[in-house]
């Protein structure tokens, strides 16, 4: 936070100052009382299953200043304490208003179903080839993480890429409002969420309101390789200048001539006349489309696209590990989440890799699906059926659908394997596994199948 003070705070929430020196300066916001700092403005959010006004007081014993929700009337206290009536409410209030104050840096708004971080850091990456860029910090794209985002901007910036979550109908206008962005990339529409937005159209529908406060004369980036957004322009009558990628070569910007090596990818990013040559540390044809909406994004924002190509072939992926050990397997570590999109996009990550061994997919349950969650999981099986995959390991109750439905068909090629838990399976994977193998490790975050790729590292 630059040059703001607890009256500045006051002034942005609408809240009322209960007891300290409004010209306390505070210089960075924070929610989780055990992380605060000195100069902090400690934020207690009323969350499902804690309340974190109770930490206020050893929050303010190095922080400098709170907001509360819960007091009324007059404190007497050595700090600041700001009256509001909603915490969150008031923390995305400051967001709006460390926007205003910077509203001359650009933003690039990344949302969609799957893969808003890899791109939002690629993007992030190519801009950095010719400018000073800020981006989302960890994953902090919500509703709560957002303004936190915001407020840790900085006029020294000359860009920032900004990631923005959603789970729930009229969420991502209450993003947009707070990021006003220059420009918005929708990366897919996918299932993700479905059990709280239905459908996948209203799914499209909620993503593309991205656009909303989007600054006038703003572009939008939309994936040519999602089924759902191909037609996207007619079907929600967007008037926004638009921009397609991805893979299919009648995209404003598209990749060709994608082949998989040992340790990259090479393709050829084509935009015009123009044809550049890209290497990428990363697999899968959606990590190409992904590294094409980030040369399109830099090339307009005035970064080359040679100078952004050159820039990429430094670029580590913040979610897709390849690890790989001397004188054993190769393992992909893809344990950060799962959806029926991502863990199709895996999979073929795990066929497309060169491999003089077995094939071996590790699978556990996707999380969030609803009330076809069953029909998801099966989908699943049917793809890895037409897939060059030797083994499937499945952990779980709901993985245990994937097995099952492999096994309702007449395919003897694939060996499947299923687990209760993540240590079993472990365990039978270092009796097998050998250093030829590709081994592809996926599932949501809440299955913990980080703990099996940290037992097979170790063993």
């Amino acid at each position: 936070m630059e040059n703001i003070t607890v009256k500045d705070i006051v002034e942005m929430t609408g809240g009322v100052l209960l007891c300290g020196d409004e010209n306390t300066v505070v210089t960075d916001v924070c929610i989780n009382s055990k992380e605060i700092k000195e100069g902090d403005l400690f934020v207690p959010i009323i969350g499902e299953n804690v309340d974190a006004h109770r930490f206020i007081e050893s929050a303010l014993e190095t922080g400098a200043a709170t907001l509360t929700s819960e007091h009324d009337g007059v404190i007497v206290a050595e700090k600041p304490y700001i009256r509001v009536d909603n915490t969150q409410v008031a923390l995305q209030r400051i967001g709006e208003g460390i926007r205003t104050r910077l509203i001359d840096v650009p933003i690039v708004a990344v949302t969609g179903s799957v893969g808003k971080t890899t791109t939002r850091t690629m993007i992030a990456h190519a801009l950095a080839a010719g400018k000073k860029t800020y981006q989302t910090e960890k994953n902090y794209n919500s509703q709560i993480g957002v303004p936190i985002t915001l407020s840790r901007m900085s006029s020294e910036n000359e860009i920032a890429v900004l990631e923005l979550g959603i789970s729930e109908d009229g969420q991502m206008d209450t993003l947009s409002y707070m990021v006003r962005p220059d420009m918005a990339v929708v990366t897919t529409i996918g299932v993700a969420h479905i059990e709280f937005m239905k459908t996948r159209e209203n799914i499209r529908k909620q993503k593309l309101s991205i656009i909303h406060s989007m600054k006038k004369g703003g572009t939008l980036f939309l994936n040519g390789d999602d089924d759902m957004l191909q037609d996207a322009v007619k079907t929600e009558k967007l008037t926004c200048k638009t921009i397609y990628y991805g893979t299919e070569n009648w995209c404003d910007y598209y990749a060709k001539d994608i082949a998989y090596h040992s340790d990259h990818t090479t393709f050829t990013c084509v935009h015009g006349v123009q044809q550049i040559e890209v290497k990428l540390k990363a697999f899968g044809k959606h990590n190409v489309a992904n590294c094409v909406a980030a040369l399109a994004v830099a090339n307009e924002n005035g970064v080359s696209l040679e100078k952004a190509a050159a820039y990429m072939e430094s670029y580590e992926g913040p979610r897709q590990k390849i690890i790989r050990a001397d004188g054993k397997f190769t393992m992909i570590d893809d344990t950060y989440n799962a959806s029926p999109d991502s863990m199709r996009a895996s999979i073929n990550v795990l066929c497309d890799m060169p491999c003089d061994g077995k094939r071996i997919a590790v699978l556990g349950d996707m999380l969030e699906l609803g009330e076809k969650s069953e029909e998801y999981h099966r989908d699943i099986g049917r793809y890895l059926l037409g897939k060059p995959v030797d083994e499937v390991y499945v952990i779980g109750e709901l993985a245990a659908y994937i097995k099952d439905e492999m096994k309702q068909s007449d395919s003897e090629n694939i060996r499947v394997f299923s687990f209760s838990d993540n240590e079993e399976a472990a365990m039978s994977l270092v009796a097998i596994l050998q250093p030829e193998d590709v081994l592809l490790v996926k599932a949501s975050n809440g299955m913990h199948l980080n703990e099996l790729v940290s037992i097979l590292k170790s063993s």
